[in-house]
């Protein structure tokens, strides 16, 4: 016997996330985010950008 199934897709639905949001609190990247400072890329890159 076939069954037929019919599937209701909603697909004007939205849902809008932060990586905050993804990445939960004791995860390894929060914590080598806190021990790193990479903010002297900023002005290795300054020149390649307008």
């Amino acid at each position: 016997m076939m069954r037929i199934f019919h599937v209701s897709i909603q697909r004007d639905q939205l849902e809008l996330l932060t990586l905050d949001q993804l990445v939960p609190p004791n995860h390894l990247v929060r914590k080598m985010e806190a021990a790193n400072d990479f903010t002297f890329i900023y002005d290795l890159v300054k020149d390649m950008y307008s």
